[in-house]
């Protein structure tokens, strides 16, 4: 089936917000309705995605399937997919009807709301990665900033106020400076078509201005260390499926970003301010996974240990080998699967005991043997055992960062080390020892639902542990582009400075490649 000349991504894109919208003309009392509505128009958008990767074709590393139509004078409705950006579309429409399920008894209150937020939000996610207009692409992506707010803050916990307010303006605080960086893009080039400014060669001395407004907006939203500190309060207050989602997807948009936006627009700048990015993601690696040491709360440790992996994939970025990129790509979608999974592994006791304190459990083995298993995948997946998918990518992008410099890639080798150490200190203290607390004695395993919410996870996890290629074969094309693309301008603006090296690492690795 050839769907290049139908809209399949504004299909995509737009049809939970028509689901949104049937939900909000429902009685106030159809609760069920609304479950079920939710329900199926994540589980069509995500049938529906997959469409798209049916009909890819990896050997193009360019756009496809663009839709192209004026909206706002300079601004267009464009839309477009590549290797990059294609996988993340369906990790976002594959995710959505987990959490739907997962929210199934949980939430109780305002549950048309709840699901009118949630299938907003879907839509939001997917145009920040269609989106092929630098404006319609802001637009999308400080829009999902608002359901994400009302999801924390309405159905949180009891700091909920406190956490979403935080998570808002640090992430707003960093975009607004991107859009002056946007602002100044258009009026150097003329257009805000992206697949025009990733041809256009922005001056060395602007270059440095936009990568350090782009960064900032960036680096809150991955979020690098030391602007962080959202991202522990917003987990933990978070209902379950907010946490799968604000884990699982809205983190991805900043390594995206760096993907679409600095490497290839900015090339020189960033080469330069490579070192700044070697030592934030050293420090994130290392620091957060010794602070995940010492949490005593479930979440809270896995939230720590998200900033620590995000570590990873801005290091494999900005080493500019294919390697290092190949393997943050991949690192970002396996986080996707398993940072969710294990939210969703915590929110599967949460609702049994209502509380998320290392210290309330032990023993969970003996009276939950189904969860113990699928808890042991996820968290080997979180360690980055061989035969997981948190192996293949954390293996490329320490292996990108051999060749870009040693010395990161020893510091950032020992973050593996303690997330073996925090992964494994929180399983043995939640499944294995003696069933001694009273209250945990009549806990029951897994329902029907939750093993049918955790399964499809447990089954990609290993599968892509053992055979990436479905992922790296998509994404080869787009990145070969990318990292040659960069080489290329780092090469020119090094002929353009008369012989000066100011990034040697860059030009070395040009001459090897050469």
């Amino acid at each position: 089936m050839n769907i290049s000349t139908l809209p399949i991504l504004s299909t995509v894109t737009f049809l939970p917000l028509v689901g949104a919208l049937f939900i909000a003309f429902l009685p106030q009392d159809a609760v069920r309705n609304a479950r079920y509505v939710a329900l199926w128009t994540t589980l069509v958008t995500f049938l529906v995605s997959l469409l798209i990767w049916v009909n890819f074709d990896k050997a193009n590393p360019g756009f496809q399937f663009i839709e192209e139509r004026a909206w706002l004078g300079p601004i267009k409705y464009k839309l477009g997919v590549d290797g990059i950006s294609m996988l993340f579309v369906i990790l976002t429409t594959f995710l959505m009807p987990l959490c739907i399920l997962a929210s199934w008894e949980s939430i109780e209150t305002r549950v048309k709301e709840y699901m009118i937020a949630f299938l907003v939000l879907e839509t939001l996610m997917i145009g920040v990665f269609v989106a092929l207009d630098m404006m319609l692409f802001y637009l999308f992506f400080e829009a999902g900033l608002i359901p994400m707010f009302i999801i924390i803050g309405v159905w949180g916990g009891k700091r909920r106020i406190y956490a979403s307010f935080k998570f808002f303006l640090y992430t707003l605080l960093g975009s607004v400076l991107m859009l002056l960086a946007m602002m100044a893009m258009w009026w150097h080039a003329g257009t805000t078509d992206i697949t025009v400014l990733l041809e256009t060669n922005f001056p060395a001395n602007m270059q440095w201005w936009l990568w350090l407004a782009f960064f900032a907006s960036f680096a809150v939203k991955m979020p690098m260390w030391p602007v962080h500190t959202w991202l522990p309060d917003a987990h933990v207050e978070a209902p379950t499926a907010g946490s799968v989602i604000l884990a699982g997807i809205l983190l991805k948009m900043g390594g995206y970003g760096f993907l679409r936006f600095s490497m290839p627009m900015f090339p020189v700048a960033s080469a330069d301010l490579a070192p700044l990015v070697f030592a934030l993601s050293v420090i994130a690696i290392v620091y957060t996974s010794l602070v995940a040491l010492v949490q005593e709360d479930m979440k809270k440790l896995i939230a720590y240990s998200s900033v620590a992996h995000m570590g990873f994939v801005t290091m494999g970025i900005f080493t500019f080998t294919r390697q290092g990129v190949d393997g943050a790509i991949f690192q970002m979608l396996s986080h996707g699967l398993v940072s969710a999974a294990l939210f969703l592994c915590v929110g599967v006791v949460y609702d049994r005991l209502h509380t998320r304190e290392i210290s309330a459990y032990g023993g969970l083995a003996e009276r939950m043997p189904v969860y113990a298993t699928v808890f042991m995948v996820f968290t080997m997946a979180n360690v980055g055992l061989p035969g997981t998918s948190g192996f293949i990518g954390e293996f490329l992008t320490l292996l990108g960062a051999f060749r870009a410099n040693t010395w990161v890639a020893f510091f950032a080798t020992s973050g593996v080390i303690l997330s073996a150490a925090y992964a494994l200190y929180l399983y043995r203290r939640v499944v294995f020892g003696a069933l001694e607390k009273p209250s945990l004695k009549a806990l029951a395993d897994m329902n029907a639902r939750e093993i049918f919410v955790l399964a499809p996870l447990v089954i990609l996890t290993i599968l892509f542990g053992f055979y990436p290629a479905p992922i790296l074969d998509v994404t080869a094309a787009s990145v070969q582009k990318l990292v040659t693309n960069y080489e290329t301008a780092v090469r020119k603006a090094e002929i353009e400075r008369e012989g000066q090296p100011r990034f040697k690492l860059a030009l070395d690795k040009w001459e090897a490649a050469r």
